[in-house]
């Protein structure tokens, strides 16, 4: 299997600087101060959206060579869905990999949406499940079902989801979702069903993705540890007769020295307020692709990588990373194809 690359695209928190903690780059809100020094003007004003930032971030990923766009979803922020569909008809290869809760609505619903998408992007779109917040959070966007439960309904959103798009007629009664003779038909029949990416480190996540993912998403951990987990979910997948590939989600920071690196790290750590460490892999281009290679050869096949500010990093590791990296794993590539 060939290895993606995917960029993160920000909802809040991005900028020059780190502590730019709610401010969404294009627009500010009537009376919040312009992220410029005293005496700097904006001649802007609020003529301009987050929209046409991400849009920015959305094209610098498509034209410095990712294969795809990942968009989280924000509980306090614009809805994944909207943000993917107005990115999709400004952009020409990448991968809108769109996050949500399997709370959104109708699983049958979201369906007919995907394919929508897949229609109007010829197939560039994917699906990230996401859990969501906790029980009290989640109960404040009307999502009432017990914590317990939650992997449950996205088990169940998923067989109906997939199964309307690829059979008529289909019938399915469950817990969270039903269907009585449904299955799309005309022209919402034969598209590509978008490719599901879930995420979470407990069993009982893992076992799902073993039985309906295409790519497991792993939070950033050492690449001996990673490649373990990463055998023992194959393992669980295989006895469901399927394949699951093996993604990570890392934040990154990478310039032409270690050096470099280390002081724009700590820079962004100290703005921050809080300490929080804002990437999780630092270092210099040549540290980063080896790192890089490394989870590669430990099974890693979807990497998704973010750093602040978005639109600038995009086209940095665009030009230092990707190429590099891409040239050293190709040998990998054309084996594994």
């Amino acid at each position: 299997m060939s290895i993606e690359f995917i960029w993160q695209l920000p909802t809040a928190g991005d900028g020059r600087y780190g502590a730019a903690a709610t401010l969404r780059r294009g627009e500010r809100g009537a009376g919040q101060r312009p992220p410029f020094t005293d005496g700097v003007t904006d001649p802007r004003g609020a003529t301009f959206t987050y929209f046409d930032y991400a849009h920015q971030v959305a094209r610098a990923a498509d034209i410095s060579g990712f294969d795809g766009l990942r968009v989280r979803h924000d509980f306090n922020g614009d809805d994944s869905w909207i943000v993917a569909g107005y990115l999709a008809r400004g952009t020409r290869h990448i991968r809108l990999l769109t996050e949500f809760e399997a709370s959104w609505g109708s699983s049958v619903y979201a369906a007919k949406n995907a394919v929508s998408f897949q229609r109007a992007t010829n197939g560039r779109f994917a699906w990230q499940i996401v859990q969501g917040a906790d029980a009290a959070s989640r109960r404040q966007h009307g999502d009432s079902l017990p914590q317990d439960e939650v992997l449950a309904r996205i088990d169940e959103f998923i067989t109906v989801a997939r199964g309307v798009q690829t059979s008529a007629p289909y019938t399915f009664k469950g817990d969270y979702f039903e269907v009585l003779d449904g299955g799309f038909r005309g022209p919402l029949a034969g598209n590509p069903v978008p490719p599901v990416y879930l995420s979470g480190a407990s069993e009982a996540a893992l076992a799902l993705s073993a039985r309906q993912a295409d790519v497991h998403l792993f939070d950033a951990i050492p690449a001996a540890e990673l490649q373990t987990a990463i055998a023992a979910l194959q393992q669980q997948a295989a006895s469901h007769g399927r394949q699951v590939a093996a993604g990570l989600q890392l934040g990154i920071l990478a310039r032409e020295t270690e050096e470099e690196a280390r002081h724009d790290a700590a820079r962004y750590r100290a703005q921050a307020g809080d300490g929080s460490p804002l990437p999780q892999l630092v270092g210099s281009y040549e540290q980063v692709i080896a790192t890089l290679a490394g989870y590669a050869d430990a099974g890693v096949t979807s990497f998704v990588l973010g750093a602040v500010p978005a639109l600038e990093e995009a086209y940095r590791i665009g030009e230092h990373i990707l190429p590099a990296l891409r040239a050293r794993l190709a040998p990998a590539d054309r084996q594994a194809a």
